[in-house]
């Protein structure tokens, strides 16, 4: 497996509070990994000590599976917290303070990155003038100037108008489908999240609680019919001889979980009982994205 970003035990301390405890993260190549946690659970740091920004106390990480790290972070490209623009400028001519920056002397280089965004036609628009949406945008084009190839984001959509949510949704799925860029991204709006990561990082408190992917994701949240019976072998050929069901599960002794004809159970439960299965629980289950994120954060006091 080829890792983008890998760390072991990443710790910082700010006096005696652990801020980020432990993290031990896996950002594959061609991800994009939703970083996910409360207020104050420690993302921003870690992706300030990921991009270089500040130095960890413990552990150790690996960019484009090298420990040479500041050789490896001219590969990267962030946004994190505020994006740092001129207010009084124009987007153009901020991209060309970038530019100069770089010393890139392709010119075309400012149109290309601006068209990219969808800023190109802001002409003489200052940046204080921008909505919440145009400033993100903006910020990612500057990230995007030295033609990165990991991008780490902030909280890019928090703050924005459902319109502003899908034009950066939109453009992070482009830029990881046409411009094959790796991106970590935190966000609070978990339902957006979802509907562009392919792998997750849930971290409380400091700690790293669990990685998975989408499709673990949504085998946990599927919805179900769960049978609690004293035969699950003859539950089984129940559900498949006299009703028809080949979608369903074992998990367990006396666990059986049916995936379709959800909306029949209680005839499912009659036709167990008429089959003299003993029939103990039978409940529909299953969450969605947002309610299994939410568990796992733990209780807000706790955050």
């Amino acid at each position: 497996m080829e890792y983008v970003l890998k760390t072991e035990g990443l710790t910082k301390r700010y006096g005696k509070h652990t801020v980020v405890d432990h993290v031990s993260m896996h950002v594959r190549k061609g991800d994009i990994y939703g970083f996910i946690g409360r207020n104050g659970a420690g993302k921003t740091t870690f992706m300030r000590m990921a991009a270089g920004f500040a130095a960890p106390d413990e552990g150790t990480q690996e960019l484009f599976g090298s420990q040479e790290l500041e050789k490896q972070r001219v590969r990267i490209g962030s946004l994190i917290e505020q994006p740092g623009v001129y207010r009084n400028m124009t987007a153009r001519e901020n991209i060309e303070v970038v530019r100069r920056n770089l010393g890139i002397t392709s010119k075309t280089a400012v149109d290309e990155v601006l068209e990219f965004v969808n800023l190109s036609h802001t002409d003489k628009k200052k940046v204080k003038n921008f909505s919440m949406g145009m400033k993100q945008r903006l910020g990612i084009a500057i990230a995007l100037f030295s033609n990165p190839d990991f991008l780490i984001l902030d909280e890019p959509i928090n703050g924005l108008d459902p319109a502003g949510i899908k034009e950066i949704r939109d453009l992070l799925l482009k830029l990881n489908r046409e411009k094959q860029i790796t991106i970590l991204i935190s966000s609070h709006i978990l339902g957006e999240l979802s509907k562009i990561a392919t792998r997750y990082g849930i971290i409380r408190d400091g700690v790293l609680v669990e990685e998975f992917d989408r499709k673990e994701l949504e085998r946990r949240c599927r919805k179900c019919h769960k049978l609690i019976v004293d035969d699950e072998e003859r539950t089984a050929a129940v559900l498949e001889e006299k009703c028809g069901i080949t979608n369903y599960d074992i998990p367990e002794t006396g666990i059986v979980r049916v995936f379709e004809n959800l909306e029949d159970s209680w005839k499912l439960n009659q036709e167990l009982i008429q089959s003299g299965i003993r029939l103990k629980e039978s409940y529909l289950t299953g969450q969605d994205l947002e309610g299994y994120f939410m568990d796992l954060l733990g209780d807000e006091k706790n955050a």
